[in-house]
């Protein structure tokens, strides 16, 4: 496996989802579904749902393009 070829199309990734910041967003909101109350296939739902939307929820911005 080249881990240069893996890791170009990681950072293509990253910034078809708005780059960074919007990766650090996505990881607080999964923590947040992670840490409320309820049963793990709604939290799983909820993460499903919350990556659909690259950023933080409503953020206008999105991925860049």
């Amino acid at each position: 496996m080249n881990l240069g070829k893996l890791a170009d199309q990681a950072k293509k990734l990253m910034n078809k989802r708005g780059g960074m910041e919007s990766l650090k967003e996505d990881a607080r909101e999964l923590k947040d579904i992670a840490g409320e109350k309820g049963g793990m296939a709604d939290k799983a739902k909820d993460a499903a749902e919350a990556l659909k939307d690259p950023g933080a929820p409503g953020d206008p911005a999105g991925p860049s393009q």
